[in-house]
């Protein structure tokens, strides 16, 4: 299969989160600023790259009537481990990050790749199919979080981007205002894709 088609089916064709609509629970929730929504990303491309690996790398040696179980261990696995090492190294984003760290094991993305792509294809290929994946995840939660923090807050990363004057859209860091840009998010993709195909 060739690689750079994998990589792009993860960021644009069917991207997990503008396209196939998946993982919405840590995408609404934790998106109120960048930096939320780039460590989420980190986090996410991190475990679905490991257990892609590990999945793809044992897939001839897991029966298939323990496959489920055996793939939600491998994803508690990196995820633990991703857990861990935010709460060593990245404590303030840990902290703000909450239960949606622990959460990354019942992300359905995760879990779809592992069942429709890992434990079918090479190693090599599940890697690319993860960062692809991951890449996709992380541009739409940078697209998402930077459109509320500016709305929300006037500034990005925490800098003051919009003037003193302007009065910040409180809707837009609460979760009507989640739904509303993730809507509008998708509505321009699908325009956009279907602009394409014409």
């Amino acid at each position: 299969m060739n690689k750079l088609k994998i990589f792009k089916n993860g960021v644009t064709t069917e991207n997990p989160i503008l396209v196939q609509q998946v993982g919405m629970c840590a995408t609404l929730a934790i998106t109120t600023s960048l930096m939320n929504g780039i460590g989420m990303g980190v986090a996410v491309i991190a475990v679905l790259t490991g257990s892609n690996i590990v999945i793809s790398a044992l897939r001839k040696f897991i029966p298939d009537e323990v496959r489920i179980p055996a793939f939600i261990i491998v994803i508690a696995a990196f995820t633990t481990i991703i857990d861990l090492l935010m709460h060593a190294y990245t404590f303030e984003l840990y902290k703000a990050l909450g239960v949606f760290i622990p959460l990354i094991v019942v992300n359905c993305i995760i879990l779809a790749r592992a069942e429709a792509f890992a434990s079918k294809n090479s190693v090599m290929d599940s890697i690319i199919d993860g960062l692809g994946m991951g890449v996709g995840y992380l541009v739409a939660m940078i697209l998402l979080s930077s459109a509320r923090e500016i709305l929300g807050n006037g500034t990005i990363l925490g800098l003051r981007i919009l003037p003193e004057a302007y009065e910040p859209m409180m809707m837009a860091i609460q979760p009507p205002g989640a739904f509303i840009l993730l809507g509008l998010l998708i509505g321009i993709v699908n325009y956009l894709s279907r602009r394409k195909k014409a």
